[in-house]
């Protein structure tokens, strides 16, 4: 079993259904693959690696499930011609709601390694135009490999702080930097890692940084247009607070996620109420589907 702190368990009790929780994040997280429709197509993909038992994804149609027990899917030709890309099912759900246009400007405000970025590309069919921006000049290595992997050509790749960027869209996903506790899955190095080292104090600051970067990408928005907003934390002050703040700052708007997924949003947490309005976003807890945990808002600029 992850050895999780006192102060977390406590925490997390209050938040979701600890029991199925903690068997949930005790077991590996399933593989998950998406096609790449811009070089191949689903059927193909499905009698070519028929061994890997693939199951559909309920929320992406090029998304499948890995029920075999084969784990090193980097090693397979199709990845590395590019024709799938090794992805969570949870972190396919930002693309399939942000849903771009062929004729959109679209901003991956912070996209390495480029799971996203590559699938909105394709959503677009390689049409229309995509800013890939990334802090971090070393994880833009892996960025441009995968984008170069999948044949992407509507994507320009720039390097810079994302609350410095100043140019309109009319589409942006903001996939932030987060305290990533929901990736807590499986007696990894990674899981045991992060259940050690999670502490309340960096939660709160890595939400300071949230509120400025959904600020700045909000007010980046053409008219009408749509802000997609995730993280893979299930932490209030990163998700639901995050929100909060925006609606509190901006004439912003929550759209309902118009698919079909079980949510556990908190409105109520710690002595703290948020807007109803966040019901409309999901908080997708690991158990509910065998994934991990991620949190997702669409927003739209009405003005």
């Amino acid at each position: 079993m992850l050895k999780l702190k006192p102060e977390f368990i406590e925490r997390y009790k209050k938040l979701t259904e600890f029991e199925e929780y903690e068997s949930c994040i005790n077991k590996f997280l399933r593989k998950a693959i998406r096609v790449n429709t811009l070089k191949t197509i689903i059927s193909r993909i499905k009698k070519d690696l028929e061994f890997l038992e693939l199951r559909e994804i309920p929320w992406c149609k090029e998304g499948f499930w890995v029920e075999s027990e084969k784990r090193n899917l980097g090693n397979l030709p199709e990845h590395k011609l590019g024709y799938i890309f090794v992805q969570e099912a949870a972190s396919m759900i930002p693309s399939v709601v942000l849903n771009p246009k062929e004729n959109d400007i679209v901003l991956d405000m912070s996209s390495s390694p480029g799971a996203k970025t590559t699938h909105l590309a394709q959503i677009m069919k390689n049409k229309g135009i995509i800013v890939a921006n990334e802090k971090n000049y070393e994880r833009i290595i892996a960025l441009n490999s995968n984008l170069n992997r999948f044949g992407i050509l509507n994507t320009i790749v720039t390097l810079m702080d994302g609350r410095e960027i100043t140019h309109k869209f009319d589409k942006i996903l903001l996939d932030a930097p987060c305290s990533s506790s929901g990736t807590i899955r499986g007696q990894t190095k990674a899981s045991e890692f992060l259940a050690r080292s999670w502490n309340l104090e960096r939660v709160k600051s890595t939400a300071g940084l949230q509120k400025k970067l959904i600020l700045n990408a909000y007010n980046l928005l053409n008219k009408k247009g749509i802000l997609v907003y995730s993280i893979c934390s299930l932490e209030p002050e990163e998700g639901e607070e995050v929100i909060q703040f925006l609606l509190e700052n901006t004439d912003a708007e929550i759209e309902k996620i118009d698919l079909n997924i079980k949510s556990g949003i908190n409105l109520e947490f710690n002595g703290k109420s948020y807007d109803k309005e966040i019901k409309k976003c999901i908080k997708l807890w690991p158990q509910y589907y065998d994934t991990e945990g991620f949190f997702i808002a669409k927003i739209k600029k009405v003005q």
